[in-house]
C-alpha cells in the first residue's frame, strides 16, 4: 500500500505539472509589442532616451498593460537590461506585481535569466516576494525548472528556503517532483540543503523529500539528502 499511495502522489505531481505550465507566466506577444506606446513601448525596444524624455514629461512609470505588467515587467520579459535599470533608477516599483502576480524577479528566475535577476536585486526587487497563483516564491519557481544558477544568487540575496506554496511544496519538494533528476536538479537540491533548506519537510500529503527522490528513482538527489540527515 505504501508503494501504491507513492506511486499515486508522484502521477499527481505530473498533472499539478501540467496545471502549473497552464498558469505559466505570460509574455508579451509580438503582437502587443506591435502596439504599445508610450513607456510600455520604450521599455520594450529598450529606448533610454525615449523612457527619460517621457519620464520627464510626467508619464506615469506604473502604467499598465492588458496584462496588468508595468514597463518594468516588459523590460524584464523582453530582457532590456539597461531599460530596467532607468526605470528603477527614476523610481519604478521593483517590487510590483502583474495580473498573475508575478514580479521581475520571479520574471528572471523562471527566464533562467541571471544578468535580469542581479539587475533587479540591485534595483530594489526583493527575493522574499511570495509571488504567482499558487502564493510561491522565485525560489520555488527556480527550482522547479533546475535553474541552479538562478537558486544560488536567490539564495545570496536572503529568499525564504522553506516557504510553503498553497501545492503544499517546497523548493527542496519542487526540485523532486517537478524536475527531472538531471544535473541541474541536482545541483538545485544540493544548493538548497547545502543553505540550510530542511530536508524533511513533508507535502500535503505528509511525503518526504527523501520518499519522494527514492520514489522517483532519483540516486544523485538521495545521496544529498541521506548526508543532510533526511528521514
Amino acid at each position: 500500500m505504501r508503494h501504491t499511495g507513492l506511486g499515486l502522489q508522484l502521477g499527481c505531481a505530473l498533472i499539478v505539472a501540467t496545471a502549473v505550465q497552464a498558469l505559466a507566466q505570460i509574455p508579451p506577444t509580438a503582437q502587443e509589442v506591435r502596439a504599445y506606446s508610450g513607456l510600455h513601448a520604450a521599455a520594450a525596444a529598450g529606448n533610454l532616451a525615449e523612457i527619460e524624455r517621457l519620464l520627464a514629461a510626467g508619464a506615469n512609470r506604473e502604467a499598465r498593460d492588458g496584462n496588468g505588467r508595468t514597463p518594468l515587467h516588459v523590460a524584464a520579459y523582453r530582457k532590456q537590461y539597461d531599460a530596467a535599470r532607468a526605470l528603477m533608477k527614476r523610481g519604478a516599483n521593483a517590487n510590483a506585481l502583474d495580473a498573475q502576480r508575478y514580479d521581475i524577479v520571479t520574471i528572471a528566475a523562471v527566464a533562467d535569466d541571471v544578468p535580469m535577476l542581479k539587475v533587479a536585486l540591485e534595483g530594489g526587487a526583493s527575493a522574499k516576494n511570495v509571488t504567482s497563483p499558487y502564493d510561491g516564491t522565485a525560489l520555488i519557481a527556480a527550482a522547479h525548472l533546475g535553474h541552479d544558477e538562478v537558486v544560488k544568487v536567490l539564495i545570496a540575496a536572503g529568499a525564504p528556503l522553506d516557504h510553503v506554496n498553497n501545492l503544499r511544496w517546497t523548493a527542496v519538494i519542487e526540485a523532486i517532483v517537478l524536475g527531472d533528476g538531471g544535473k541541474r536538479h541536482v545541483e538545485t537540491l544540493r544548493a538548497l540543503i547545502d543553505a540550510g533548506a530542511n530536508p524533511n519537510l513533508a507535502d500535503g500529503s505528509g511525503t518526504t523529500p527523501l520518499a519522494l527522490a527514492r520514489g522517483r528513482g532519483y540516486g544523485e538527489m538521495v545521496k544529498i539528502l541521506e548526508s543532510a540527515g533526511a528521514k
